[in-house]
């Protein structure tokens, strides 16, 4: 009877019912059943349900799982689920939970009949089963990895497998969890019986990495794809459900736990990362369940203790001691059970965590990070101290941004409970300056959490934050990034916009005397002190998303900007006035356009339905409420510049029907009056130009009020230009001095006059006529003022340009293209004479004007089907091109003190000079596009590119991409360009320092210099550039050879120091290049060249052998580019002749005849002023097959049978004496012959160096970029070193960890790859130290 009760009273589900309905039961319970007589305590799992929230079914079932005690009856948990197999209440004896205890200490040491302990009698293994694995779609005997890989069946069913397994036979289980562990991580090896039995954890760990496949670097916790993020996930849940389904009896038995943690900090501290990445994560996940366990232990125990008083304190009648001993017995085995799990919570902590949170990969570290986070905020009675929140404090301070990022996440976890918050003073206390500084972090997402979490400080306490740290979170809102910007708006919201006070409970909801009225006058000031007042758009969108209802009160801002104020509040300033219609302008955009502000947009996004129905609410109110507003304000600013030039803005965002449905006419004639009045008191450009685009959008012929608007518009415009050609006349009359007010009223309506043109077709008034007349006068009398030849050039302009637009659209007669081309051709020739005045201001317009002209005037126009248009085609004279080019030259590479352009001639003024420099960029951008587009001649990029060096800073970014575009055109002109400009160069520095050239100086170093940037510009294929880099060194063979020396004939040419700087293109020639280019050389050369060891011949020197060196390595890697791009790398190894690769046979006859074509196409060009070399005939002659072309020069100087005619003889040669001349060429002869040898044997020895430097460098490129090559087999895994070096104190980290590895040097062996093909955290120290501690660029 007892036991069914008990089972109908499992079934009530007493922690769902109310407070009174379940002490009835429990009351009932009691009378029926005399629980002091009942021997099986069980029973009294249902009076702890008192202790129990009546909202928390959950506690409930933990709390009465907790029960360690056991009855011959089996309790059910809820109504579709049964008690975990590992709770086994059919034990009659209720003790096979610790008999485990003491008798298996050590692994192995197995006691007879130990198979039927820790599980009481044994149920056999249901259907569906097999060797204690869960049987699926056909498959039997599949591992443990094999079912948590395929993810099909349900964690629960799988460990519940597994535990049924292990009761029948713990040993066989726990094989199958270890060899589970081993391949997760991606061994192939397994552990066997045997050696699970006879062999201690660190054996099988070397056993294991000794059988370690490393074919490929991956293993399942990195290698890529769904599969494998699920079996991550797959594999996580399998820990944290083993140790829940076995926390009741099996994890105390003192054998599966001991095991799994002492295999795990093995692995934990192998050098193998797979094992270590994986053993880690796995104890990680193991503490956080044993987290888990320890807290529900916590709370039983406090349940436990607390019906423990409440029964003492009972009177001695009502009073129940064998209740009183039952709950000592229970408080006693959940303290014993508390030990364990401390001890094993203990055992992982300092056998893992504490050597791998500072592991030499930042993934296990991030691990570690992650996870301590967790256990604090689970159980922050145990772990929320100073002796564990240390590790974090010093691990932001890591030098990778994803374990920073943990970090920052982990506290965020602990703040957003105020609870917790409070406990962390001292922490915050000691490491609020590093998170402070962590908002500037270089990892933007870094940046965003640490701005996050300090905005969850704030929340927890408003003293913690100083004033210094708010300020600098508060200009992040101005961060060019959105999301950290956005962050940083929502701590401004925080701080300054959520405390209320009681008296502002009652204020009005809209208005001036409103709460949103004092909190929109607080954005005004802090937008005035900020000081960026030119992004008022950016401070709009980083708070768009936290306080979009305060921004989108535009009635109080109207009410604030037209209401006067009340008695004794203080009313805006000018200056905040402004500031105030800026924001205003700017949430006004943010809400019609739903995207962030130019600089801020991280891609198009498309709006919701939800987003949409939004937006266009917004454009209906806007328009509604600033119809009518938006004249008075006009009306009331319509002499302040910045203010009208804002409001003027606010029309081109409304609902133009809304005018029509709304019976708003009067407002909208109220506003073109407004216009009118603007534009009449006004000659600022911008107020003009928002006038002329105001017009533009109101004059929509989609919408009725279009007739109203044209109407007003052509009013306006016919006063204008009958304005403007009456001051014109009375302007330009011959023989009167003009005043300067004529000049005023003639410059202010041509100011007008242009803002529209920009906007609005003028051609039916014919204003060509009246600007070219005002231009020509300007340059026959010279005075015209500076100002009105600007205006009058860029109205000018804009009237080609309309009548362009109008001739495309083909509705013009066949005349307007003849008159076009008339008016195109004679103001460029106008502009060509205006860019040769004195005016720079003028020059500047003039410049500009032509660079568009002639970019749109060029064979572009013709494309897209206009090919009607070929007429109108102009390309720039010779002249045209030199005055462009020469202008360039003398405003653009000046220095910036000899700038004397700037507005008010501040050149001490920082914001002039980046002004100024913005402008002269401008200008360069502008010429440099005429080059690209070939309008001009691409050498004149000569002159562009000489200057690449000396005004890097300023221009470096736009001669580079120069270069890159005129590359793509043609790469043979762009090498003839590029070596064009090192020759300007050189003969410069030739007129300025002489003859006699210095190697050494910094003119030539400059020149060098500046040819290694060059090269660098061609990349690393060097099929692609070959032709352009050997007509290179044909134009700087002929440069260096065309002057002869001032000196005589036994004198180096002038040039032939350009051969040092022809050198540094060398290293892009292919091997036969190298060959071909020589012999080109060897044409320009004498024998007497040949033989000259003076410094003034180094450059020869240095030159040939940059030639004659062999060219092996470049050889290689062009034919390991090839190879590389058909096939992946290989497992198998090469045999050794691989590396010895020769061309085939097709290959260097392709090669061979494209060099006899080359050579062929260079037998024509005569050889300027330097005489062909003399042909040598040796009287030696060596066996051709031990010849090589690299072993001498006699191949290429053999003797004529008669002299070049353009050769002069030498006076020894000019003796009549027969046997004279014999004697002095066996002389001759011989000393060549000495020459060659000395020469031959230092070439060999210069090999030998440059081979042992090219294989060092070769590795260190490699080790530099890990490579994937493989380049050995081995017999061993890779192990690197796992521990960052603790060398210092760990509270050092707090100041910037320091971390060290030590080099680890393995025996080569069968299956162990390069060092190259490592991952960038192998043997590598700086894997884990950003640049602010290295302080040294790698490259």
């Amino acid at each position: 009877m007892l036991r069914a009760a008990t089972q109908v009273f499992s079934h009530l589900h007493l922690a769902d019912s109310p407070t009174g309905v379940r002490s009835v039961w429990i009351i009932w319970f009691e009378s029926v059943f005399d629980l002091n007589e009942v021997q099986n305590p069980s029973c009294l799992v249902y009076r702890e349900a008192e202790a129990l929230s009546p909202a928390d079914p959950e506690n409930v079932k933990e709390m009465i799982a907790a029960q360690d005690l056991h009855t011959d009856f089996q309790f059910s948990q809820e109504a579709e689920s049964q008690w975990s197999s590992d709770t086994d209440f059919e034990d009659p004896d209720g003790k096979d939970a610790k008999t485990g205890k003491g008798m298996a200490a050590k692994k192995g040491k197995k006691v007879p009949g130990e198979k039927t302990k820790g599980g009481g009698a044994r149920k056999a293994p249901s259907a569906g089963k097999v060797n204690g694995h869960h049987q699926e779609n056909g498959t039997e005997n599949m591992t443990l990895f094999e079912v948590v890989k395929m993810g099909k069946s349900a964690t629960q069913s799988v460990v519940d497998d597994w535990i049924e397994a292990y009761k029948q036979d713990r040993d066989v289980a726990l094989l199958d969890l270890i060899n589970f562990f081993i391949q997760c991580s991606g061994c192939k090896g397994a552990v066997s019986g045997e050696m699970f039995r006879n062999m201690q954890n660190s054996e099988i760990i070397r056993k294991m990495t000794e059988e370690f496949d490393e074919d490929s670097g991956d293993y399942p916790l990195t290698m890529s794809g769904p599969q494998w993020k699920k079996f991550r996930i797959s594999f996580c849940d399998f820990i944290a459900v083993l140790v829940r389904q076995c926390q009741y009896s099996i994890i105390y038995d003192e054998y599966m736990m001991d095991t799994i943690i002492s295999l795990l900090t093995g692995l934990s501290d192998s050098q193998v990362r797979a094992f270590r990445h994986t053993s880690t994560l796995a104890a990680m996940k193991l503490m956080t369940a044993l987290v888990n366990v320890a807290l529900n232990l916590s709370i039983n125990m406090d349940n436990t203790q607390r019906q423990y008083e409440a029964e003492r304190n009972k009177v001695i009648a009502k009073r129940a001691n064998d209740r009183l001993e039952l709950l000592l017995q229970k408080r006693k085995e959940l303290q014993e059970n508390q030990d364990e799990i401390e001890n094993m919570m203990n055992a992982i902590f300092k056998g893992v965590f504490v050597h791998r949170y500072r592991d030499s990969i930042a993934e296990i570290r991030a691990i570690c990070i992650e996870e301590i986070g967790m256990w604090m905020k689970l159980y922050s009675d145990a772990f929320l101290n100073d002796s564990y929140l240390k590790y974090v404090g010093w691990t932001m301070h890591d030098k990778q941004g994803e374990v920073r990022l943990k970090c920052v996440n982990a506290l965020q976890g602990l703040f957003y409970s105020r609870e917790l918050g409070a406990r962390l003073e001292l922490f915050t206390s000691r490491f609020k300056d590093r998170i402070v500084s962590m908002t500037l972090d270089k990892e933007y997402d870094v940046a965003v959490q640490a701005i996050k979490l300090l905005t969850l400080v704030l929340q927890s306490s408003d003293e913690v934050l100083t004033a210094e740290d708010c300020e600098s979170v508060y200009h992040l809102v101005y961060s060019a990034h959105r999301p950290i910007a956005v962050s940083a708006g929502e701590f401004l919201f925080k701080k300054l916009f959520s405390h209320r006070g009681p008296e502002e409970e009652g204020l009005p909801r809209r208005g001036r005397q409103s709460l949103n009225g004092g909190l929109i006058k607080t954005t005004v000031f802090f937008f005035l002190e900020s000081e960026l007042h030119e992004h008022g758009a950016y401070l709009v969108d980083s708070l768009w998303e936290c306080g979009s209802e305060l921004l989108k009160d535009w009635e109080t801002m109207i009410s604030l900007l037209l209401d006067e104020p009340m008695a004794g509040e203080e009313a805006l300033t000018d200056r905040q006035e402004t500031a105030l219609v800026e924001i205003m302008l700017c949430a006004i955009r943010q809400a019609c356009e739903c995207h962030p502000p130019v600089g801020r947009s991280t891609g198009k996004r498309v709006l919701t339905a939800k987003e949409k129905k939004t937006q266009l609410d917004d454009r209906t109110r806007i328009t509604e409420m600033f119809a009518v507003a938006l004249p008075l304000l006009l009306a009331k600013y319509c002499v302040d510049i910045d203010k009208v030039t804002n409001l003027l803005q606010i029309p081109k965002f409304f609902d133009l029907d809304i005018y029509t449905t709304g019976r708003l006419e009067k407002h909208l004639d109220a506003l073109l009056r407004q216009i009118w009045e603007v534009q009449d008191k006004h000659t600022d450009t911008e107020v003009l130009e928002a006038c002329s685009t105001t017009y533009h959008y109101l004059a929509n012929e989609e919408f009725t009020i279009f007739n109203r608007v044209d109407i007003a518009r052509s009013q306006l415009l016919d006063e204008l230009v009958d304005k403007f050609n009456r001051l014109l006349e009375d302007f330009l009359q011959e023989g009167e001095e003009p005043d300067e007010d004529d000049a005023y009223q003639v410059l202010s309506t041509l100011k007008k006059i242009s803002a529209f043109h920009n906007a609005h077709d003028l051609s039916k008034w014919d204003l060509f006529t009246s600007n070219y007349r005002l231009l020509n006068t300007g340059l026959q009398n010279g005075d015209m003022p500076e100002q009105i030849v600007i205006h009058s050039l860029q109205c000018t302009h804009y009237i080609i340009l309309w009548h362009l637009a109008k001739v495309s659209d083909g509705g013009s007669i066949k005349g307007d293209m003849v008159t076009l081309r008339k008016q195109m051709r004679a103001f460029c020739l106008m502009c060509q004479r205006y860019l040769n005045g004195i005016n720079n201001a003028v020059k500047e317009q003039a410049f500009t004007i032509l660079c568009d002209l002639l970019l749109i005037f060029s064979h572009q126009i013709m494309s897209s089907g206009r090919e009607q248009l070929e007429p109108l085609v102009f390309m720039p004279d010779s002249s045209l091109q030199a005055d462009l080019l020469n202008f360039i030259l003398d405003q653009v590479f000046i220095d910036q003190d000899d700038d004397n352009n700037s507005t008010d001639g501040q050149q001490d003024d920082e914001a002039s000079k980046i002004e100024a420099l913005h402008k002269r960029r401008n200008l360069l951008a502008a010429y440099c596009k005429l080059i690209t587009f070939n309008v001009v001649e691409m050498n004149t990029g000569a002159d562009i590119f000489k200057q690449y060096m000396r005004y890097y800073n300023d221009y470096g970014d736009i001669i580079k991409e120069t270069m890159s575009k005129t590359r793509q055109i043609d790469k043979i002109q762009c090498a003839k360009t590029l070596v064009l400009s090192l020759q300007m160069l050189f003969n410069e520095m030739l007129s300025e320092l002489g003859f006699n050239v210095d190697r050494s100086t910094s003119a030539f170093c400059g020149i060098k210099e500046l040819a290694r940037r060059f090269s660098l510009t061609f990349g690393l294929d060097q099929l692609k550039t070959r032709e352009a880099i050997a007509m290179l060194h044909k134009d700087g063979i002929e440069f260096a050879f065309k002057e002869p020396s001032p000196q005589g004939p036994g004198s180096p040419p002038l040039n032939l120091a350009f051969l040092d700087v022809l050198s540094e293109f060398s290293s892009k020639l292919l091997r036969q290049d190298k060959r071909t280019v020589h012999t080109y050389l060897e044409r320009f050369m004498t024998v007497q060249m040949a033989l000259q060891r003076e410094d003034c011949w180094l450059p020869l020197i240095s030159y040939r052998n940059s030639l004659q060196a062999r060219g092996d390595d470049d050889t290689m890697s062009v034919l390991s580019g090839i190879s590389s791009r058909g096939s992946t790398r290989s497992k198998k190894p090469k045999p050794a002749t691989a590396n010895k690769r020769k061309y085939p046979e097709a290959e260097e006859s392709s090669c061979s005849s494209s060099d006899a074509v080359w050579m062929n196409r260079e037998q024509n060009v005569q050889t300027p002023v330097m005489m062909h070399s003399p042909h040598l005939t040796s009287t030696v002659l060596r066996d051709p097959k031990k010849m090589r072309p690299e072993d001498s020069y006699t191949g290429a100087y053999t003797m004529p049978t008669e002299q070049h005619p353009h050769q002069p003889v030498p006076l020894q040669q000019q003796q009549p004496h027969h046997h004279h001349q014999a004697a002095i060429d066996y002389n001759t002869q011989v000393t060549w012959m000495l020459t060659q040898r000395q020469q031959a044997e230092a070439r060999q020895q210069q090999e030998r160096v440059s081979m042992q430097y090219a294989k060092m460098r070769n590795h260190m490129q490699q080790a530099i970029r890990r490579g994937s090559g493989l380049m050995e087999d081995d017999e061993e895994p890779i192990v690197e070193d796992v521990m960052m070096s603790s060398e210092d104190r760990l509270e050092d980290m707090n100041e910037g960890m320091d971390f060290d590895t030590m080099d680890i040097d393995l025996p080569a062996s069968k299956n162990r790859r390069e060092r190259t093909e490592l991952k960038p955290d192998y043997f590598d120290p700086s894997s884990i130290m950003d640049d602010s501690v290295l302080n040294v660029s790698m490259f």
